[in-house]
């Protein structure tokens, strides 16, 4: 239960950081999560995956869909990939992997309490 909490925290808080700052902000939610949630390695590296690379795929399923796949088609061009579908699984993947060794961090720091 603590698992699903925490991905919720860092999707709630890497998206509303992501919609007024940089895409980099995603660190601090995550870490931020992985911090107060104060679980082992592995279940905060698998929070932080899951959540920013759902949040990052979901992102980018939404910006396709608006622009009707224009965008996403000339950026899967310049890629060896040359397919949308792939492109969006590796901007989740990217975004997952810093996500969840964000979270990592966040879990692994000294704790003052």
């Amino acid at each position: 239960m603590n698992f699903l909490k925490q991905t919720l925290f860092i999707i709630t808080v890497c998206f509303i950081l992501q919609y007024f700052l940089p895409w980099w902000t995603l660190v601090i939610g995550a870490g931020l999560g992985g911090y107060l949630f104060g679980t082992n390695g592995w279940t905060s590296f698998l929070s932080g995956f899951i959540g920013v690379g759902l949040l990052w795929l979901v992102t980018a399923m939404v910006v396709d869909m608006q622009t009707n796949s224009i965008l996403t088609e000339k950026v899967a061009q310049l890629f060896p990939t040359k397919t949308p579908a792939l492109l969006m699984v590796l901007t989740a993947v990217v975004g997952g992997l810093t996500g969840g060794f964000a979270a990592l961090t966040g879990a692994n720091s000294p704790r003052t309490r």
